[in-house]
C-alpha cells in the first residue's frame, strides 16, 4: 500500500467545501435550517486522532526492531490511518464550506460559526495525526548494498 498523497486529500477537501457550501445555500434558499456540525463531532475527531496515535505507537516500536507486533495489527492500523486521513479531509472541506456560508451572511451566528470552526480545526488535526500514524507504521528503507555485501562474503 502506498502512502497517502496530498492531491487526493486536497481533492476531497475541495469536494467537501463545495458540497458543504452548496448544501447550506440550498437549505437556506428553501427556508430550512442550515446543517451545522455539533461540537461533539469536533471532540470525537480529536479523540479518534488520539486513539489512532496510540494504536500506531507499538507498530513504530516494532518497525525499529524493539519488539514484535502482529503484522495484521500493523496492517489494520495503516488502513485505519489512511481511511481517517481521507474521511477527515472531506469533513474538513465540508466544515470549511459551512463556515464560509455562515461567514458570508449579513448576521453571523456566533454559536454555529464556532462549532463549524471547531470541526474544521479538529478535522485538520485528524488529517495530520493520520499522516503521522501512517509514517510511524512504515518500515525503514532496506539498504541493498549491505545485503549484497553480506551475501557475497558468505
Amino acid at each position: 500500500m502506498s502512502r497517502t498523497r496530498p492531491l487526493p486529500l486536497l481533492a476531497l477537501a475541495a469536494l467537501g467545501l463545495v458540497l458543504g457550501f452548496l448544501l447550506s445555500t440550498v437549505l437556506a434558499a428553501q427556508g430550512l435550517a442550515v446543517v451545522v456540525p455539533p461540537l461533539s463531532l469536533a471532540l470525537a475527531l480529536v479523540l479518534i486522532a488520539a486513539v489512532l496515535l496510540l494504536l500506531a505507537w507499538p507498530v513504530r516500536a516494532a518497525a525499529r526492531g524493539e519488539k514484535r507486533v502482529d503484522p495484521f495489527y500493523a496492517t489494520r492500523v495503516v488502513v485505519l490511518a489512511k481511511a481517517s486521513a481521507l474521511s477527515a479531509a472531506i469533513l474538513a472541506g465540508a466544515a470549511a464550506g459551512i463556515l464560509a456560508y455562515l461567514l458570508s451572511r449579513a448576521v453571523v451566528p456566533l454559536g454555529s460559526t464556532l462549532a463549524s470552526g471547531a470541526t474544521l480545526v479538529a478535522a485538520v488535526i485528524l488529517v495530520v495525526v493520520a499522516l503521522v500514524a501512517e509514517h510511524l507504521c512504515s518500515l525503514p528503507p532496506q539498504d541493498d548494498e549491505l545485503d549484497e555485501a553480506a551475501a557475497s562474503s558468505t
